[in-house]
């Protein structure tokens, strides 16, 4: 099998696992970087525009997990911040009495189970 030959065919299967994951508005913006004419169809998409858009798709995804992973230890950080200011511990760091309770709400509500499930269930 020729080179050529060989990338066409490999680029197949990978080029439709990317189009099933590519978020059309990024998909957009990468054509009319690349100042293409509007392509009638997924075989007129080169694979230098689609393998940006995947990946700023997968970006997106990636900064929507983290900062719904990241809104409940800040509310844990606020909570205990408000309760030691209000008794009066401004010199004692919350990170110090906020850190055992994050650990536990990860613990608690099984975090790896549904980080890892959250990934996978994208896919």
């Amino acid at each position: 099998m020729a080179p050529q030959t060989a990338y066409e065919t490999g680029m197949q299967p990978i080029r439709a696992y990317l189009f099933s994951h590519c978020r059309k508005t990024d998909l957009a913006l990468f054509v009319k970087i690349a100042r293409l004419e509007r392509p009638k169809s997924r075989e007129d998409i080169p694979s230098h525009v689609l393998i940006p858009a995947y990946l700023i798709s997968e970006l997106k995804t990636a900064f929507i997990i983290g900062f719904i992973i990241y809104i409940p230890f800040l509310i844990i950080d606020m909570v205990v911040s408000s309760i030691l200011l209000s008794m009066g511990m401004m010199m004692l760091p919350p990170v110090i009495i906020s850190l055992p309770f994050k650990i536990l709400l990860f613990v608690l509500v099984d975090g790896w189970n549904l980080v890892i499930g959250s990934l996978i269930r994208s896919f």
